[in-house]
């Protein structure tokens, strides 16, 4: 046998016929690994990352009182099942035209009616609005889905 036996006992590891250990024929092979991040480098980094963490959250907290757009449901009647009327307000700057998508659902949450209404300026920043829909089913209830800002209106 090719194991020799150390001085506790226990075998020693078998050596390639050349004598080197292999982490020298793996650097020679892949080259010498490279050093990772120093201390300093390692707190540098963290720094950086928990500022503009920060910064991040700190934007998005604020408001922008601009471009704010709100809508509010007021109320709703369904007519019959092929009609709905939807009651609703939205807060915007008062010079801003938006379009605004109105919805009806039914008792599955299925969205039978839909449409989209656009609202121009306006001498109040809160405006009320009632608009009809046709829908597909009887719907069961209705609302304002969403409201975004309408850049090059043309009215």
């Amino acid at each position: 046998m090719s194991t020799e036996e150390g001085t506790a006992g226990l075998p020693v590891p078998e050596r390639p016929a050349d004598g080197f250990s292999s982490t020298p024929r793996l650097a020679n092979r892949y080259g010498t690994p490279k050093p990772g991040l120093g201390r300093r480098a390692k707190a540098v980094i963290g720094t950086i990352a928990g500022i503009a963490a920060v910064a991040a959250v700190a934007w998005m907290a604020i408001p922008s009182a601009a471009g704010s757009i709100t809508p509010k449901d007021v109320g709703f009647s369904i007519t019959d099942a092929s009609t709905a009327v939807v009651d609703f307000n939205v807060t915007k700057p008062s010079d801003a035209t938006v379009d605004c998508a109105v919805q009806v659902l039914n008792d599955s949450y299925a969205v039978v009616g839909w449409k989209t209404v656009r609202i121009g300026p306006a001498e109040k920043d809160t405006v009320a609005q009632r608009t009809s829909l046709r829908t597909d089913s009887l719907g069961v209830t209705g609302g304002v889905n969403s409201c975004w800002l309408v850049e090059d209106a043309q009215l």
